[in-house]
């Protein structure tokens, strides 16, 4: 069986300030790599934005998987992101589900994918992954808008969903200004 050749565009449309948002974040955190699901239009079904580190990010919608080179400069504005700041990897224990890092640094990454599932609107989510001393093993939270869903953070492949109310802030802090993509509410939300 061969493989369809991947398009590569210049543009997605609507979805570039999403590429945007998703490739500033990456920078900012150090995250390997930033994935948002986001519903489009009513009956359309949902896109996934997938910005990995220095590759180019993938948008998948409609069926169809189109390819942005990294470094395309787009026409869209990114709106101010959540705090958030590069940490040291973290130390994983997998068989034990342990992470050791800095103080507050997994909360303060969450607090940042919280952020960013709230820029993207609606019931959108949002997905990092981080370094951590096992290049098998990243770290990764996910977080989806409206805090209607526990946040999940994950070792490796072992997830572990997260008290209500963590990483200790209340969407309302962020503002609900208007999704920085073509979101809108459906009434079938994209599941993780």
């Amino acid at each position: 069986m061969t493989e369809e050749p991947i398009d590569v565009v210049a543009s997605v449309g609507p979805l570039d300030i999403t590429v945007a948002t998703l490739r500033e974040f990456v920078h900012r955190s150090g995250a390997l790599r930033v994935v948002a699901i986001v519903d489009l239009a009513p009956g359309e079904g949902p896109a996934v934005v997938d910005c990995a580190r220095l590759a180019p990010t993938e948008v998948t919608a409609g069926g169809r998987m189109v390819q942005l080179p990294h470094a395309i400069e787009l026409d869209a504005e990114v709106p101010a992101l959540p705090e958030v700041r590069r940490l040291p990897p973290f130390q994983v224990d997998r068989d034990r589900g342990e992470i050791a890092g800095m103080i507050g640094g997994v909360e303060h990454l969450g607090r940042a994918v919280v952020g960013l599932a709230e820029l993207l609107g609606a019931r959108n989510v949002a997905m990092a992954q981080f370094e951590t001393d096992d290049p098998q093993t990243p770290l990764t939270i996910t977080a989806r808008a409206g805090a209607t869903d526990p946040v999940v953070v994950a070792i490796g492949e072992d997830d572990y969903e997260m008290e209500s109310g963590w990483p200790g802030i209340e969407p309302a802090q962020y503002g609900r200004s208007p999704p920085c993509c073509c979101a809108s509410p459906s009434s079938s939300p994209a599941r993780r």
